[in-house]
Order: structure tokens, then C-alpha cells, then sequence
């Protein structure tokens, strides 16, 4: 789930990135208000995308998730784009879980295996 998630981010800060430059042109915005408010985000999100092994990274994404999708509504079209990266962020939140526990699984299934031919070995062993 964490590469997933960091994934995300990493293309969120462009995004977001790219929402300075469109609110100043289009939605007639200060420069350093817009460089300010979004730049920070941009920022957070590119940190916050390497420190994705740590749980409060996650749940601080989650945070930047919403604070996104709030502040998109300055902009004409920001919404949608928003809703898009906030969709692909729950996503790949809930398909890095499931695969997570497949890991798991199948990480269990290996070893279970591991410990019954062992266990064949230490009894074929003993028994000449």
C-alpha cells in the first residue's frame, strides 16, 4: 500500500504544482497567495510521499487529501481534478491493502510449507 500511496503523492505534487501557475492566469489570484497555499501543499505531498512507511505520513496524507480537495474549488475546473487524485489516492489505499494481505498470505503459506518438509527432513533423518 505504501508504494501506491507514494506513487500518488509524487503525482499530486505536480498537479497541485500546476495549480499556481493556473490561478494566477485564470482565476486572476495573487501570485504569492497562490504560491503559498499551493506550494506548500506541493511540498507536503513530496515529503510526505518518501515518509509513506511511517503511519502518521498516511494519515497526514489523508489530511492533505482533504485540505486538496477543499482548496480546488478556487479554481475553474480545480474540482475536478481534485476528485480525480482523491479517487486514485482511496484506490490505492484500498487495492495496496488487499494486496498487502495477499503478501501476507502468501508469506504465511511459504513458510507453513517450509516448516512441514523440515519437518519431513528431521523425520527422514531420524527414522535411518
Amino acid at each position: 500500500m505504501r508504494v501506491v500511496c507514494a506513487v500518488v503523492l509524487a503525482f499530486e505534487v505536480i498537479v497541485i504544482g500546476l495549480f499556481i501557475p493556473v490561478a494566477v492566469t485564470l482565476a486572476g489570484m495573487d501570485p504569492v497567495f497562490a504560491g503559498s497555499l499551493w506550494g506548500t501543499m506541493a511540498v507536503a505531498a513530496l515529503v510526505l510521499a518518501g515518509l509513506q512507511k511511517y503511519r502518521w505520513a498516511h494519515y497526514a496524507s489523508w489530511a492533505l487529501q482533504a485540505a486538496f480537495l477543499f482548496t480546488s474549488f478556487m479554481l475553474p475546473g480545480g474540482m475536478l481534478v481534485a476528485v480525480v487524485f482523491v479517487s486514485l489516492w482511496v484506490t490505492g489505499v484500498i487495492l495496496g491493502r488487499r494486496t498487502d494481505e495477499m503478501k501476507a498470505a502468501h508469506r504465511a503459506r511459504a513458510e507453513a510449507e517450509a516448516a512441514r518438509e523440515a519437518e519431513t527432513a528431521v523425520g527422514a533423518s531420524s527414522e535411518s
